[in-house]
Parts: structure tokens; sequence; C-alpha cells
């Protein structure tokens, strides 16, 4: 009889936030801000009520990262060429790919604000195939589940997206799904929580495990 050790399988992959046994990383509370984390968090955004968003105060446990993090991820959030409305799109249809509820949560409010409806939502957890799309809102979707499944656009969905953007908002597309993927592993594996009041239907296998 063979006695190696059987290794035992990890949380299987849809087994995400909302498991009572996270988050793995818990926010680094208020009393233990340093003053190079209490400087990084005084100017990170707020809610309403005033308080951090999780993702930061997980995120300033690693202050290096995240000083270097924050102005890549807030050019592509605000300072980028895509229209609001496209990025969103964008942003939560890979949300829904990795099943990342926080990130769906979150962004749910960022969308209506840029223009995506209520209608526009429940197309993305259908997919590009889903009735009442234009035929460009088609191709950004094949792109993000492309770049999901492949790690690569492919030809036939990047050459109608040449049609419409120039060279550097086609890096920027790229880029942008590039950028919530990092930000679902991160959030899905370290298990940030979503902040009461956001709404986690709809994010995939994340909503379907835990819902």
């Amino acid at each position: 009889m063979d006695d190696a050790t059987t290794e035992v399988p990890d949380t299987p992959p849809n087994h995400l936030p909302g498991d009572n046994r996270l988050p793995r990383i818990a926010p680094l509370p208020e009393d233990r801000w340093d003053a190079r984390v209490r400087g990084l968090l005084t100017a990170a955004p707020r809610d309403p009520g005033g308080g951090v968003p999780n993702i930061f105060t997980t995120l300033a446990r690693h202050p290096d990262l995240y000083t270097r993090f924050m102005p890549f991820g807030g050019q592509l959030l605000r300072g980028g060429l895509l229209p609001g409305r496209i990025r969103e799109l964008l942003i939560l249809r890979t949300a829904h790919n990795t099943g990342a509820a926080y990130e769906w949560g979150r962004h749910l409010p960022l969308a209506e604000a840029a223009g995506v409806t209520t209608a526009d939502v429940r197309r993305i957890t259908q997919g590009p195939e889903a009735a009442g799309w234009t035929d460009l809102d088609r191709h950004l979707l094949r792109a993000a589940d492309q770049l999901h499944r492949d790690a690569r656009i492919s030809t036939v969905t990047w050459e109608a997206l040449a049609a419409h953007y120039e060279e550097a908002e086609l890096i920027e597309i790229t880029m942008l799904i590039g950028q919530y993927h990092m930000l679902a592993f991160f959030l899905n594996s370290t298990g940030v929580q979503l902040e009461p009041g956001f709404d986690r239907s709809g994010s995939g296998k994340a909503a379907r495990a835990d819902g």
C-alpha cells in the first residue's frame, strides 16, 4: 500500500465570501493603524457613513503594495480613456465570471451612475449572446469572457473592437479586465467581506454558493 500522504483538496473554488470561516485576512482595525497606514487610509475613498471600505483596510496590511496599486487602479477607474458605461460593463462581467461578490456589489452603484441599466445588469449575468445588446457591447463582453477563459482576445473579437477603438483604448480594455481579475483573486482568496447595503446578487458563483 502506498503510504504517501494524500493531499486534501482545498476549499472548492466556488466557496467564496460569505463562508463563516472567512475572512482569511481581516481588515486592519483602526486602533492598529501606524502613522504610515493612517496617512494612506486617510486619503482612501470612504463610504457615506465615513468608513473606509474593507478592500482598502485589508490591502493596507501590505503598505508598500498599497502605495503602488492605488495610482494604477485609480487611473483605470477615474482617469481612463474608456467611457464609464463601457468600463463598468467590463468590470461587472469580470466580477460575474470570477464569482467576486465584493467586486460585483461595490461596482453596481458605480455602473448605475455611469448609465448601466437594470436590464444591462441582468444581461451581464446572461453573457454576450443575451438578447438586447448592441453589437459593440456584445464584442466587449466577448473580450471579457475570452480573456477570462483563454487569456487572450480572439482575432475576430479584436478586429471588431479595433474598428471602434484606438490602440490606446484597446490596451486599456485588456488592462482593465486584467486588473479586475487580479482584484478578484485577492478579494476571493482573502475573503474580503462586502459591506452591508451592497447587493451581491448576480455575482456568479459567490451568489450561488453563499446566497
